[in-house]
């Protein structure tokens, strides 16, 4: 399986890595990072990419851009752009566009979707991967997100990747579980500032899709 490094401690990094093992992701590939953040999985991708690769990590938030340059202070093929995903357009065609957790906050997932499909070259890659936020449990209560404009657009996730004018290549969901300390906990209070206890979790399931541009490179 590919190594992510920087994400030993992302309860959700495992289909992270099985998506880009099944990419062949490696040496010399230009990725882009939707909805970058603090840049974790911009320098993990940058890790496997290596000195000859980019990646282009872009996020709506001017401040993600300072974290991210912090974070990959050590990675100079890390572009960190302040950038909307319904705005994105990059300087070169990416062999990935990857997003993870942004789609279930726009306006239009089908928008920003379309605008990374148009951001890879002919036969390149795009990985989306998203959360069914309701399908989590805590001591066997349902969660929500409230602040999220789309909670549970996991759930439709494989449906608009394909109607950006993707092939669909796989789709899965992966629910990482625990109970009593340990990540999946430490993970749940940090989301919602709530120490679940010794309380059974469930964290929502993540939808991963991977889809394909048309064409050949």
């Amino acid at each position: 399986m590919t190594e992510l490094k920087g994400l030993r401690d992302d309860v959700y990094r495992r289909p992270l890595a099985t998506a880009l093992e099944r990419l062949g992701l490696g040496p010399g590939w230009r990725c882009v990072d939707v909805g970058a953040g603090g840049g974790d999985v911009s320098v993990a991708l940058a890790e496997v990419v290596g000195r000859t690769g980019r990646v282009y990590a872009v996020d709506s938030d001017p401040l993600a851009r300072d974290e991210v340059a912090r974070a990959a202070a050590a990675h100079s093929q890390v572009l960190a752009i302040t950038q909307a995903g319904e705005d994105l357009a990059l300087p070169e065609p990416v062999d990935l566009a990857f997003c993870r957790f942004l789609l279930l906050h726009v306006v239009d997932p089908a928008v920003v979707l379309a605008r990374m499909a148009g951001a890879v070259r002919p036969g390149g890659w795009v990985v989306a991967q998203e959360p069914i936020t309701s399908a989590g449990r805590v001591g066997g209560q349902a969660l929500s997100m409230p602040d999220a404009r789309h909670p549970d657009v996991g759930a439709f996730l494989p449906a608009l990747v394909k109607d950006s004018g993707l092939e669909l290549v796989d789709a899965w969901a992966e629910a990482p579980a625990g109970v009593g300390p340990g990540p999946v906990r430490a993970y749940l209070e940090g989301l919602t500032g709530v120490d679940p206890g010794d309380d059974p979790i469930v964290l929502p399931p993540l939808v991963t899709v991977v889809g394909r541009r048309p064409g050949e490179r």
